[in-house]
């Protein structure tokens, strides 16, 4: 099966509603439905020269996190490339042991730091599988129901705080 036909079979196996009828919102909780997991999107200022998005798979949730910067156009195709990663469950390369994800991230799951940081950006076949996914998705997406603005729900506050602190870490430290 070529690449086309299986992510034509894996956004077919969706069943998402009439093509150009959703909302991103609503494209995510159909996936959070279909997926049996809450899907939720975090928009950031990223660190200058890291990806314009990331997913971030949890055992409780599925996070997108894309640059609240951009325009909303590359906002919606950062977002569907993120969810094309997730609705193929792609894996990760390593990039550092767990004993040296310990010592550099303690508080943060080695599994989880190896599932984030791991992934090749690159033209692999994970990321050609990814944007083709991304692409069928957002025929689904209503083009003129862009989001200019996106809120961070109340309970990833602290998450987003902690990581707009990597973009400037000087501008987030209290004076004593």
């Amino acid at each position: 099966m070529s690449l086309q036909e299986r992510c034509e079979e894996r956004v077919r196996e969706l069943g998402l509603p009439t093509q150009g009828q959703l909302t991103i919102a609503a494209l995510c909780e159909h996936l959070s439905r279909h997926l049996g997991k809450r899907i939720r999107l975090l928009p950031l200022p990223l660190p200058q020269g890291s990806p314009d998005g990331l997913w971030v798979h949890t055992p409780d949730e599925d996070v997108v996190l894309f640059e609240s910067r951009q325009a909303p156009i590359h906002q919606r195709h950062v977002i569907m490339h993120e969810l094309g990663h997730l609705i193929c469950d792609h894996d990760t390369a390593p990039v550092m042991t767990p004993e040296a994800s310990r010592l550099l991230l303690p508080s943060l799951n080695p599994a989880l730091v190896q599932r984030i940081l791991g992934r090749d950006h690159t033209h692999s076949e994970a990321e050609l599988e990814a944007e083709q996914v991304g692409d069928l998705l957002s025929t689904y997406v209503n083009s003129w129901a862009l989001q200019q603005e996106w809120a961070v729900p109340p309970e990833l506050v602290d998450l987003a705080n902690r990581l707009s602190a990597l973009e400037s870490p000087r501008s987030h430290l209290k004076e004593k």
